[in-house]
């Protein structure tokens, strides 16, 4: 019924606008009485050989909502009926921002891509706690992606890393530090070695002082060559995180079918979906190899199919997300990749 009926009137839509009518009409749907009770009916598909364990957390699929599809915690309750195993909010940051300016937000739809630069558009990280504080199902996993405010210079920017954390850490039960989005000036100049050790020590620092630390993961960019890629994994031992998150969108337009000036005038943003998939496995593949399997990964980057979910997870993830795919296949997606999963 998504691919038949709702996603071509979506895709008439601005890929924005789309986005708000889905929220709007998913929220008033849960209200109705047995609503969520169907949709679980409809797409929650669990199964005991799905379950896992990584990081300290028990995870009822391996299938997650990545960061950036619900940024203020604003579905979380509505979102668990569609048999997500987890979901990760954000990115927050310290403030309030409104992000970049509109339009942010494209599709390509020859390639199942999606082009955005939103910028970090969020209520803030009081906000954003608060909600997360009243929800009512706390079974499902919640995952805190956070980052630095538009205005906050890179030299400051693990004040605003920690103010995050100290804000999110009784509300989420585990933290991404997304220093890999391209659409905030010079972010992705925190990916460097001696600024990102300082940064996550700062966090993991803030971390280990309380009764129950959090589980840390770093989130970095499809773009990274092999030798970042081992500073990465260097990163990681010295501050012993508990795991990576690859990967975010790309700044790459290679082997795009939509047509390169089509492309150009949409100009900057970050590129996810089909795509993204093949080098976000070698990316996986790579850090899977060179940890010998020792630091879990959350496989990020072109799912659309339970095929694509395996081909990650064989790569060496422990637990897969979805963004683009959910928005071009619509909500089966979940299911049919537990489903998949199970039959493999």
């Amino acid at each position: 019924m998504y691919k038949a009926l709702v996603k071509p009137l979506l895709f008439n839509l601005d890929a924005e606008r789309a986005h708000h009518l889905v929220f709007d009409n998913l929220r008033r749907a849960a209200r109705v009485p047995g609503t969520k009770a169907l949709l679980r009916h409809l797409y929650d598909y669990q199964h005991p050989s799905l379950a896992r364990e990584v990081f300290g957390l028990k995870f009822p699929n391996p299938v997650g909502l990545a960061a950036g599809f619900d940024k203020n915690a604003a579905l979380t309750d509505e979102l668990a009926t569609l048999g997500f195993g987890f979901v990760e909010i954000g990115t927050v940051t310290p403030l309030p921002q409104p992000g970049n300016p509109q339009p942010r937000l494209f599709r390509l739809p020859q390639d199942e891509a999606l082009v955005n630069r939103m910028g970090f558009n969020n209520d803030g990280a009081a906000v954003v706690a608060a909600r997360l504080a009243r929800r009512q199902n706390r079974q499902l996993i919640i995952g805190g992606n956070i980052g630095k405010n538009k205005d906050t210079p890179n030299e400051q920017a693990a004040d605003d890393y920690v103010a995050c954390f100290d804000a999110l850490a009784d509300v989420v039960d585990y933290f991404v530090v997304n220093v890999s989005s391209p659409n905030t000036p010079n972010l992705r100049q925190l990916q460097e070695k001696k600024p990102l050790i300082e940064l996550l020590q700062r966090v993991q620092e803030r971390n280990q002082i309380r009764p129950k630390p959090r589980p840390l993961l770093l989130k970095i960019a499809p773009d990274l060559t092999d030798s970042q890629l081992d500073d990465i994994l260097e990163i990681a031992r010295e501050t012993k995180l508990s795991g990576l998150v690859a990967t975010n969108t790309t700044i790459s337009r290679d082997n795009l079918r939509t047509d390169a000036a089509q492309v150009t005038a949409l100009g900057a943003g970050g590129l996810s979906g089909r795509p993204l998939r093949a080098r976000a496995t070698e990316v996986i593949r790579y850090l899977h190899q060179k940890s010998d399997g020792g630091l879990p990964i959350i496989g990020s980057g072109g799912i659309h199919s339970a095929a694509d979910a395996q081909e990650k997870l064989e790569a060496g993830a422990s637990l897969i997300q979805l963004y683009t795919g959910f928005i071009y296949e619509g909500p089966a997606l979940v299911s049919q990749i537990n489903r998949g999963l199970v039959r493999a």
